[in-house]
């Protein structure tokens, strides 16, 4: 898999997050500790993910582009 930085909070850009992209999976890491979990979801229910981090916390934009 090909992990990507994208920024997940405010300030001064030291809250990432890694995501990368299989066929059939979508899977998100911590950028400051990758060695420890991974959350992994099927594509469609990246969507669903989404929508509940979007609803909870606004400053979640850029991840949609990640949809399968």
């Amino acid at each position: 898999m090909e992990w990507r930085t994208r920024h997940s909070g405010p300030g001064d850009g030291d809250s990432c997050v890694e995501i990368a992209n299989s066929p059939t999976h979508i899977a998100i890491r911590d950028s400051k500790t990758p060695a420890r979990a991974i959350l992994t979801f099927p594509t469609g229910a990246f969507s669903t993910f989404l929508d509940a981090l979007k609803s909870a916390h606004s400053t979640v934009t850029d991840f949609a582009r990640f949809r399968g």
